[in-house]
């Protein structure tokens, strides 16, 4: 018999958001009106627009009522690790801004250092929704109860509204005082958060990370006003300050992670609080094989590296010219492990002049290849696209996890999935996947564990209900949790920690060089 055999200690589970999941049940009692996305997705003019799907996500799958069956659903198909996320409008849905702290700036005018103390944390908690803190407490509880490591991601898309107003911001282009990614404030504001978690939960915590995909709210709320994301602007000029501020905000978080998780909570970690980022590296080919070279650099340069580059080498890019490249004090060596998302690829072709005065933003995506599909159709190469209109293309999940390589001794899959609500590709998207990941093991590339997107259907963004990536599927009237066929494919790979001969039939041929992929 044929197997692909994974390591001995290899992890399986599944990750979540928060918003995504948490609400839902019928009497409106876990409702987060603080955030900025419950105001986006309910603003008449994105609706009338058709930027956003109507659907709201009150009436979504209710995880905070069936966090235990579906914890029971996760451990009965064998998984280990789980990846929550916990909502900062949640723990506070008031400013924290009023709570001094001393803040120091380094020779680059960048934030340096956030001085929080016991006493911050004392006055933080005053403000606190603890009985937020208490449910996540309850949470990771059943979670460890049933033998998962757990995974606690701090930042995934959403914003408390206190510290970004999309609506004020889309109607006066960034002119107004509550900007999100872009406010100076958001690295200070965000390490108070890390560190009052990690006050309040790292005796149940010892893996971390920061930020979900953080580029995703940047490409596509600043410079993406077509796709639904807040706060759907034009502004290509504020983009080198979020992304500065991003690789601020994670580097201040690792050190208060590190400061106030001191409690070790798993026998198998290498410390109380093993630190990362969740980033969905992105291949990127040419168009052709002549004249697109340029367009790939400057794609992995913007979206795949500059993140990385940031935190572990400590430069930033202040103009995002390649050229304005400064030491950050705070940066550098700020990474324990990186979680790769990984769904499909990009095919970019050179656009000079897009983005007047940022050189860096010269390519654009290729349609019929990767993202940029119809959904359920076929890309130019003829494979199988899913309801976003994504590409099956496992190759560059290798491509994706070298790149990880360059910057990350400790890697896991942390996302993968299909929008499938039939279930018609899924089984064969993680059997294709998982092989290639086999493949990128074998070469030495040490990925340590696979997270599917997601154990149920969830809140696809500004796609609402009508994606669904679930092994399980949900009745958003009944909450009932429904396995899919591709459930029992799962429970089988994980109990033999394989693929065996039977999944492998499902194999699609594979391009083996990146001329053949177009």
């Amino acid at each position: 018999m044929v197997r692909k055999e994974f390591p001995e200690n290899f992890k399986w589970g599944v990750s979540q958001s928060g918003f995504q999941f948490e609400m839902g049940d019928p009497y409106r009692r876990y409702i987060d009106v603080n955030t900025d996305w419950w105001h986006w997705v309910r603003d008449p003019k994105n609706i009338t627009s058709k930027l956003v799907s109507g659907d709201l996500p009150e009436e979504g799958i209710n995880y905070i009522e069936f966090y235990r069956h579906d914890h029971e659903y996760a451990k009965n198909l064998g998984m280990n690790i789980y990846r929550l996320g916990i909502e900062w409008s949640r723990i506070f849905p008031y400013p924290t801004t009023f709570i001094e702290t001393d803040v120091s700036y380094d020779g680059n005018g960048l934030v340096q250092d956030v001085k929080i103390d016991k006493e911050t944390l004392a006055k933080l908690d005053k403000i606190a929704n603890r009985d937020a803190v208490a449910m996540y407490r309850a949470i990771i509880q059943d979670l460890r109860s049933r033998g998962f490591k757990v995974i606690v991601n701090l930042f995934h898309f959403t914003l408390p509204f206190w510290l970004h107003d999309p609506i004020k911001a889309r109607e006066t282009n960034l002119n107004n005082d509550r900007r999100g990614l872009v406010e100076e404030s958001f690295p200070i504001e965000f390490a108070k958060y890390a560190a009052y978690i990690a006050w309040k939960i790292g005796d149940l915590v010892d893996m971390w990370s920061t930020m979900n995909e953080p580029m995703v709210p940047v490409e596509l709320g600043l410079i993406g006003p077509y796709t639904g994301f807040p706060p759907g602007v034009m502004r290509p000029d504020v983009v080198p300050r979020a992304m500065a501020n991003i690789a601020l905000a994670h580097a201040l978080a690792y050190e208060q992670i590190k400061r106030f998780d001191t409690a070790k909570a798993d026998a198998d970690s290498s410390s109380p609080a093993e630190v990362g980022i969740i980033h969905n590296i992105i291949p990127a080919y040419p168009a052709d094989t002549a004249g697109n070279d340029r367009a790939v650099e400057h794609y992995n340069y913007f979206h795949n590296t500059y993140i990385l580059d940031a935190i572990t080498k400590g430069q930033v890019d202040l103009e995002l010219d390649e050229k304005t490249i400064v030491k950050a004090n705070v940066l550098g060596n700020k990474l324990d492990w990186l979680g790769v998302n990984y769904y499909t690829r990009i095919v970019v072709r050179e656009q000079k002049g897009r983005f007047p005065g940022r050189p860096v933003l010269d390519f654009d995506g290729v349609a019929g290849y990767g993202y940029a599909c119809v959904p359920f159709g076929f890309s130019k190469i003829g494979r199988p696209c899913d309801g976003m209109g994504w590409e099956m293309y496992p190759e560059g999940l290798l491509d994706a996890l070298k790149i990880g390589y360059k910057y990350a001794s400790k890697i896991y899959v942390t996302e993968h999935g299909v929008s499938d609500a039939r279930d018609i590709l899924r089984s064969k998207s993680i059997v294709n996947h998982l092989y290639i990941l086999h493949e990128a093991i074998e070469s030495g590339i040490p990925v340590r564990g696979y997270l599917h997107w997601a154990l149920t259907d969830n809140y696809e963004w500004p796609h609402g209900f009508r994606q669904r990536f679930g092994l399980y599927e949900v009745d958003l009237l009944t909450k009932e949790r429904r396995p899919r066929k591709s459930v029992s494919l799962m429970q089988e790979i994980i109990s033999g920690n394989s693929l065996r001969d039977n999944h492998l039939s499902a194999l699609i041929s594979f391009n083996k060089h990146s001329s053949e992929n177009i």
